[in-house]
């Protein structure tokens, strides 16, 4: 089987040994005291001493911890390697600077080296708490033998997919295209122009490993011989490739709007990929699809008889109830890799804890459960504590390894437990609790145990346990806790706002509202550039790198959550401004927004993301923004760019293609149509509690003390002096109301059937 084949499907052909560094003698190490001359590149040539010198200028002034504990290091301590990535801002990239292979950033120097030596580039993709990114990096990166290799006959560049979301997901759609796998760590073979002529995922170091009938090692040998043997091949395949990406990419012609088929086109669709043993959807890892059950909750309000209110709680409580949740310090683990909640992978994101915490808001107005109200608080909770940084913004993850005492990683150490521990914390109640959390003699994770309650556990809070996770969480609070990649992302911390002013309305909580309208003010202060976008990140105190679409339309939606929870005018007008900026650098002329920016680096393609991941995609987020602020300001352009970008994705939407469940749920707002709920007066708390214990996601709320304070409020007023409610649809509204029984009455009219 032919080189070309391993594009196709990874490992599948048998190999030889590992390949050898061209130069047994490159790379040795000088130990007189002073930068080693060459140790930072074995198997590759000696580095321009003035850019050594800069490395380890670098390296001396970073803060203790800049970077992961060096795996190869001198007699004195000092690491023996050092490459261009400790120059990076990014903890993910720090973490691979003392590797021996010879990082780039991904930059025009790499792709510069690549044309002047006549090199293929190794392009590596992951991100700081990313399990499998760790493994391949302690079995491949950090190999010297491997390094050698890669560095004698590659240029390796590493790339943060939180920095730089527009190459992850270029060439993560060339991984899809090319293998049967998709996720993190990414490699991919590049020609020197950026066209891929390889994509796969996680790769074992070699032949035999881990069942791979194929490594690192073979691979790279064969794409490499590849390369300089079978050129004209190797181009004709890259050249293929990529333009099979951009004509998946490029834009369909547009379409009518949608109508309520779409609706059911996808609900019928995950009813039938539901799991209705375990709760989520498929029968392999399970993650904790925020979007897919958002939708499904506005669903139940058009359909009340069908089954998707039931999915919602089910999944919710299975989450809940499992291992993807932290069942002592509160929030949620990533994802699970078994289908019934069980074993997760440990590390926990800033998204997720924001994401998790509406979802589980939103449900509880829907059925009217308190125990999701309480977990809600507790993620909340959680998030506060364990992610929030000192400047004020919100750190972007927990890895999901932590140490030993003997200074080696593993997964889970800090969430997990044996029974000796649990005796140890607990004494004579150790028994029961295991019993109850499903602590077994010897888990399931190197021995340890997940702590998970049983499906029919009655409650999920369980009062009678609580003395026990307290005492439990004091003692794991002695472990060595996960490493925090304390980079604040723009994005995320768009979700953190929107997770917090939401909450701080629904449950009336005027701390979590201090905490929200603190993380807006940062914001603005800190992540806004002159020309009035958002950068990608906040780094002392300044917006760091060019921000992406989910960057714009995460902060406006976090904006306009702010000015519902509020009633602050100023959060509207920031959410105002910065959709005009997103709509002057990032629409595309057929609807819908590019990933980038007009004035973005030019990568291999320029996509429109839709498909929702892991968070709701930009093109969903934004089309819900555009109509919020349609109601909020009566701006029909902004509707109009709505209803333009639901037509320009019209063929997938309306077939209710997977991963679109974000952009249907914003269809569904633009199909009902929406209320516009306004309390002007004084005393409006009766009024209020009516607004916050109802599951309205369709509606624009505008809460003031006096008709001047907010134009939607201009032609009403406060009859009697007292707080008056005013809920309209399309200019045309119910009888004013002084009465909270009156307002749950206009507010519980059911919207239009999807019959």
């Amino acid at each position: 089987m032919g080189w070309w084949a391993l594009a196709l499907v990874v490992g599948c052909a048998p190999g030889a040994g590992p390949p050898r560094a061209p130069d047994a003698g490159a790379g040795t190490a000088t130990l007189d005291g002073g930068p080693p001359a060459d140790a930072s590149s074995p198997g590759g040539a000696a580095r321009d001493p003035a850019l050594e010198a800069r490395l380890w200028a670098a390296y001396r002034a970073a803060p203790s911890g800049a970077a992961s504990g060096p795996r190869h290091r001198r007699p004195d301590g000092r690491p023996l390697h050092i490459n261009r990535l400790v120059l990076e801002a990014s903890p993910y990239l720090r973490q691979h600077a003392h590797d021996p292979v010879d990082w780039f950033p991904w930059g025009d120097e790499a792709f510069e080296r690549a044309r002047r030596l006549d090199r293929p580039l190794l392009l590596s993709v992951g991100y700081a708490t990313c399990h499998w990114c760790h493994v391949m990096a302690r079995e491949s990166f950090e190999d010297p033998e491997i390094a050698a290799y890669i560095n004698a006959h590659f240029v390796p560049v590493k790339v943060d997919r939180e920095t730089r979301p527009d190459v992850d997901a270029v060439y993560l759609r060339a991984v899809r295209l090319l293998s049967s796998g998709s996720g993190w760590p990414m490699t991919a073979v590049l020609t020197p122009d950026g066209q891929p002529f390889f994509a796969g995922t996680y790769l074992p170091p070699r032949d035999g490993a881990r069942g791979a009938r194929k490594g690192l090692s073979t691979v790279l040998r064969e794409l490499s011989a590849a390369y300089r043997d079978d050129r004209a091949r190797v181009l004709e395949r890259a050249a293929l490739i990529s333009r099979r990406l951009r004509a998946d990419a490029a834009p369909r012609p547009p379409a009518a709007v949608p109508d309520v088929g779409a609706l059911r086109a996808t609900y019928r669709r995950l009813v039938r990929t539901f799991d209705a043993a375990s709760g989520g959807f498929g029968r392999g890892a399970k993650f904790p699809r925020a979007a897919t059950l958002g939708f499904l909750l506005r669903y139940a309000r058009r359909a009340p008889d069908s089954e998707a209110r039931a999915i919602v709680e089910s999944t919710l409580s299975r989450m809940a109830q499992g291992g993807l949740r932290d069942h002592l310090g509160g929030g949620f683990h990533r994802y699970t890799t078994d289908p019934r909640w069980r074993e997760p992978h440990f590390e926990k994101m800033l998204a997720d804890q924001a994401l998790l915490a509406a979802l589980y808001l939103e449900a509880s107005q829907a059925t009217g459960r308190a125990d999701f109200v309480a977990i809600a608080r507790e993620t909340l909770a959680a998030m506060l504590r364990d992610f929030a940084l000192p400047d004020g913004g919100f750190a972007s993850a927990l890895d999901a390894e932590s140490l030993r005492a003997d200074g080696s990683a593993g997964e889970g150490l800090f969430y997990t437990w044996t029974r000796g521990e649990l005796e140890a914390a607990l004494g004579p109640d150790a028994a029961a609790f295991a019993e109850a959390y499903r602590v077994a003699r010897r888990g399931t994770v190197e021995g340890r145990s997940v702590l998970r309650r049983p499906l029919d556990a009655p409650d999920l809070t369980n009062a009678a346990f609580a003395d026990a996770r307290r005492r439990l969480r004091a003692a794991r609070e002695a472990r060595r806790p996960p490493r925090i990649d304390a980079k604040v992302v723009v994005a995320a911390n768009g979700l953190a706002l929107s997770a917090l002013a939401r909450a701080s309305l629904a449950l009336d909580d005027a701390a979590l509202r201090a905490r929200a309208e603190a993380l807006g003010a940062y914001l603005l202060d800190h992540a806004r550039r002159p020309d009035g976008r958002v950068g990608r990140l906040v780094r002392e105190g300044a917006p760091l790198g060019p921000g992406f679409l989910e960057d714009h339309a995460f902060v406006v939606q976090g904006l306009l959550d702010l000015f519902e929870a509020t009633g602050a005018l100023r959060w509207q007008t920031a959410a105002r401004a910065l959709q005009a900026a997103q709509d002057a650098h990032f629409a595309a002329p057929e609807g819908g927004y590019f990933h980038t920016a007009d004035d973005h680096e030019a990568l291999l393609l320029r996509g429109r993301p839709v498909e929702d991941g892991a968070e709701p995609s930009g093109n969903a987020v934004s089309a819900l923004n555009l109509l919020r602020l349609a109601e909020l300001t009566d701006d029909e352009d902004a509707r109009a760019r709505a209803h333009a970008l639901f037509a320009a994705f019209a063929a997938p939407t309306g077939a209710g293609a997977p991963g679109l469940e974000g952009l249907v749920g914003a269809l569904d707002f633009a199909l009902e149509p929406a209320r516009q709920v306004v309390v002007v007066g004084p005393g409006p708390e009766a009024l209020m509690a009516v607004v916050r214990r109802a599951f309205l996601p369709n509606r624009a709320l505008v809460v003031v003390g006096a008709p001047a304070d907010h134009p939607l409020a201009a032609d009403k007023v406060a009859r009697e002096g007292r707080a008056t409610a005013y809920v309209c649809r399309r200019g045309r509204c119910e009888r004013p109301t002084t009465d909270p029984a009156e307002l749950e009455r206009q507010l519980a009219a059911a919207p239009p059937s999807v019959d």
